[in-house]
C-alpha cells in the first residue's frame, strides 16, 4: 500500500501561504519536507495535528518567533511535506521520521509544541530517547483512544477509507463546499478566522493531503501509548479548551493520572483550535511555561 504525493503546489496554493517568507524545503529521513523557521532563541518545535500543517500555527508561531527559534514542519504526507510509505505512519515510525528532520537541521528543540496528534508524537519522541526538551506543551492533545466501540470501530473505519483508493478524490471533491468546511470546523468546538478556514479548504481539497490524515489514523496504537505514558520522565504540560468537541477535556486529566510528571491548564470559552481562535493566549502560557522549567526566552538554544 502507498499513499498519494500528489501534493499541493507551492507555485499556486503556496504563492500566499501564511508565514511563507519563513518557508524552506528540506531533503531528511528519506522526504522533501516542507519547514518554516523563525526568530531566535532556545528552540521550540511545533507539531501540526492530523488534518493540518504549517498553517495551523500562522498566528502562533510568529509570536513565539519573538522570545524562541521556532521550528515548524508539515508532518509526513501533510501539506506541502511529501508522503512516506503507508507502514511509516505509525507513531514510532513518524517519531524517528520527525528526529530525522530535526537531526538534519541540527535542531535541539527545548520546549515542544504539539497540538491534538502532534502532542502523541511528541511524547513518542521523548520516550523513544530521539529528543530531549525540558518541557511538552499538549494542546488538546489526541492522546488516548476514542471510548467504548468508538476505540474500535473508528481506526477500523480509517483503515478501510484509506484502502478504498477512490476515498481521499470523494473526500476533496465535497471540500469545494466551503461550508461543508466551515461546518467541519464548527464541530470541533471552534470558531476560527475566514482565512484559516481557506487555508483548511485548499488542504482537504488535495487526495494526497486526505490520505496522509487517514493513513495516519489507520496506523496510530493509542492504546499501546496509553499503557507506556508512566514512562514518560518529561514534564508534560496539558492545555485543554473546556470547548473542545474532538478531544474531550477529561482526557487531560486522565493522562495526568498516568504521566509521571504532567499538569494540566484549562482554557475556558475555547474549543479543539484553541491555538487559532487565541494565539496570543496560548503564546503567553508558552511562554510562561517555558520560564518556569528553566527556558528563558533569547538565551541561545
Amino acid at each position: 500500500m502507498f499513499l498519494l504525493n500528489e501534493r499541493p503546489d507551492w507555485k499556486k496554493e503556496g504563492n500566499d501561504w501564511p508565514n511563507r517568507e519563513a518557508s524552506a524545503f528540506v531533503e531528511a529521513a528519506g522526504l522533501t519536507w516542507h519547514v518554516q523557521r523563525m526568530g531566535e532563541g532556545p528552540t521550540a518545535l511545533l507539531l501540526h495535528g492530523t488534518g493540518a500543517s504549517t498553517h495551523s500555527w500562522r498566528g502562533l508561531a510568529p509570536l513565539l518567533g519573538k522570545d524562541f527559534d521556532v521550528f515548524a514542519p508539515d508532518l509526513p504526507g501533510h501539506g506541502f511535506t511529501e508522503a512516506p510509505t503507508f507502514a511509516q505512519l505509525t507513531l514510532p515510525r513518524m517519531a524517528r521520521l520527525v528526529s530525522g528532520l530535526l537531526a538534519e537541521l541540527s535542531a535541539q528543540p527545548q520546549i515542544v509544541i504539539g497540538h491534538s496528534a502532534g502532542a502523541a508524537i511528541a511524547i513518542q519522541t521523548c520516550l523513544d530517547h530521539l529528543i530531549d526538551p525540558k518541557v511538552i506543551v499538549s494542546l488538546n492533545g489526541a492522546l488516548l483512544p476514542f471510548r467504548g466501540s468508538a476505540g474500535h470501530v473508528f481506526p477500523f473505519m480509517a483503515k478501510v477509507l484509506f484502502l478504498n483508493p477512490l476515498t481521499p478524490r470523494v473526500f476533496a471533491m465535497g471540500a469545494s463546499d466551503r461550508r461543508r468546511v466551515g461546518r467541519l470546523i464548527e464541530s470541533t468546538g471552534s470558531q476560527i478566522d475566514p482565512d484559516g478556514l481557506e487555508q483548511y479548504a485548499r488542504l482537504f481539497s488535495n487526495p494526497s493531503h486526505v490520505a496522509g490524515a487517514l493513513g495516519m489514523m489507520a496506523n496510530w496504537d493509542l492504546p499501546e501509548l496509553r499503557r507506556t505514558l508512566h514512562r514518560l520522565k518529561t514534564p508534560l504540560v496539558l492545555i485543554a479548551g473546556d470547548e473542545d468537541k474532538a478531544v474531550p477535556p477529561a482526557d487531560a486529566y486522565e493522562v495526568k493520572a498516568r504521566a509521571t510528571h504532567a499538569e494540566v491548564v484549562k482554557l475556558r470559552s475555547l474549543g479543539h483550535l484553541a491555538h487559532e481562535e487565541d494565539p496570543g493566549l496560548v503564546a503567553e502560557l508558552v511562554r510562561d511555561i517555558a520560564h518556569r522549567h528553566g527556558i528563558e526566552a533569547n538565551a541561545g538554544a
